[in-house]
């Protein structure tokens, strides 16, 4: 499937380059209204066009791409979950139907979006907007997401950041399996059984026997993990003045700032002083170059879940194979991600070969798996509330970078993260107190806006969140689903 830069030309690099739209997701989003070759022969017979020109060609050319929620206001409730109930409908997609020329994946069953400028379905937004729908009741949305992820992955070979042409180079953080645990909490079973095909094959990508990605790393002889790496090192193209004008300003190989680019989008943390060597600047980005404990993790559950599927498949020898697996991945977490020294779980910086000193909420991963021993949990519990834990939820990481997955704000799917490693692991009086606070902001911010956010600011619940290469996002998918799933669970409205 060819990608816009690929179709349009010089068409694509003078929209993004001379930013005739404010936002660059906007051009790769369009849909032309006739063959992409007639529009590309079109475009090079005019002469030095200016940027009104080059804007009036694209609106006689293309169709925009649709407000994310056409004619709906909100009618701002005192009851927030009747909010969310009714944003449900406004977010669903119908199955698509194929648009030559156009970056959209068609995908054959419905399907949620986060909401705003995301007018797709996004891969790790949807299990914690899964959340959501499953306390709605909504299990038959909840299947076809599944269903539409299990086509792209016999379809593509892996599940796309999104369904667009132009993130076929990348995956996100690999929530399939936590969704297929999901779905088997209503439909049983079986639910394994039906997708092991599916699982392998998302396996399959991320150990690299199916990709060029680069994801395995080799720490020894026997101990391999895993970390963030997309295909190819080039500007994206949903950002790509962005990615252009940052390689101007920085030393070094351009080739490189866009691979560990990329890679930190792939993370779903795009961006963070997480990834920078110096926690401050991009300059210094180096995601390849780190091993995340997150991702780890996530792969921990793919393998159990593999070895759940050929069990119930009763494929008895592969099953043992994969829960060696996960036992071995297991070990290796404990021990490359883990600091004795103050008791939290960090990402692992291959060319230093010592852990990374960027301590952010990623290192709670490893309890909403289970994966720690019991006693890990007095330190991490401790760090959590002292240096995490603000007024409205816990805080990403603990610099100020004026990245958006930096302090000061906080995410839907960090804090459902660490509620559940705290309940996991009996810590239910916080993980109540970081419930209620995150509640607590997302309904005071609800009532002041009548939106529910993409983010939040954490450390002073009176300001919005701020950082991104965008404006902050409303909807929105994951912070409906989680909101949803704290709200019922603890109780609240």
């Amino acid at each position: 499937m060819q990608t816009p830069d690929e179709l349009y030309k010089d068409l694509f690099v003078d929209v993004q380059l001379k930013k005739i739209f404010p936002d660059n997701k906007t051009f790769v989003d369009c849909t032309p209204k006739r063959k992409p070759e007639s529009i590309v022969a079109d475009y090079e017979r005019l002469e030095n066009p200016s940027n009104e020109d080059i804007k009036k060609f694209v609106e006689e050319n293309f169709i925009m791409p649709p407000e994310s929620a056409p004619g709906y206001h909100t009618d701002i409730k005192d009851n927030v979950i009747e909010h969310i109930e009714e944003l449900w409908p406004v977010l669903k997609r119908s199955a698509d139907k194929p648009v030559e020329g156009s970056s959209l994946i068609a995908l054959p069953y419905p399907y949620i979006v986060p909401g705003g400028r995301f007018r797709e379905v996004f891969y790790w937004d949807s299990y914690f907007t899964m959340l959501g729908l499953a306390e709605s009741k909504q299990w038959d949305i909840i299947e076809n997401m599944i269903e539409n992820f299990a086509y792209l992955i016999n379809e593509f070979g892996f599940i796309p950041n999104g369904n667009r042409s132009y993130f076929l180079s990348r995956s996100q953080p690999p929530y399939f399996s936590c969704m297929i645990e999901l779905l088997a909490t209503y439909k049983g079973n079986e639910t394994y059984s039906k997708y092991q095909s599916a699982l392998q094959k998302e396996y399959d990508y991320w150990m690299d026997k199916t990709h060029a990605t680069k994801h395995v790393v080799h720490l020894d002889n026997e101990t391999i993990l895993n970390r963030y790496y997309d295909q190819l090192d080039k500007p994206r193209e949903e950002a790509y003045w962005q990615d252009s004008t940052l390689s101007n300003e920085c030393k070094g190989d351009p080739c490189m700032l866009y691979a560990h680019l990329r890679a930190a989008c792939e993370s779903g943390w795009d961006f963070s002083g997480r990834w920078f060597k110096d926690g401050k600047t991009f300059e210094t980005i180096q995601t390849t170059n780190l091993i995340p404990v997150d991702l780890n993790c996530l792969l921990y559950h793919l393998e159990l879940s593999l070895g759940k599927a050929a069990a119930l498949n009763n494929f008895i020898k592969l099953s043992d194979d994969y829960n060696a697996k996960a036992r071995q991945r297991k070990a290796a977490i404990n021990q490359y991600f883990y600091d004795e020294t103050d008791g939290w779980y960090y990402d692992y910086d291959i060319s230093e070969k010592k852990l990374n000193n960027q301590k952010t909420i990623a290192g709670i991963t490893p309890f909403f798996f289970n994966i720690p021993p019991e006693n890990y949990i007095t330190k991490a519990a401790a760090i959590l509330q002292n240096e995490f834990l603000k007024d409205g939820g816990v805080v990403t990481t603990l610099i100020n970078t004026e990245q958006q997955w930096d302090w000061p704000n906080g995410w839907a799917p960090l804090q459902w993260i660490a509620i559940k490693g705290l309940e996991n692991y009996n810590q239910k009086e916080l993980a109540a107190e970081l419930a209620h606070r995150w509640a607590k902001l997302n309904i005071k911010v609800y009532r002041n806006t009548g939106k529910l956010m993409e983010k939040y600011n954490v450390i002073d619940t009176n300001l919005t969140a701020g950082g991104g290469e965008y404006p902050s996002q409303d909807g929105f998918g994951w912070t409906n689903g989680v909101l949803l799933k704290i709200l019922k669970t603890y109780g609240l409205s």
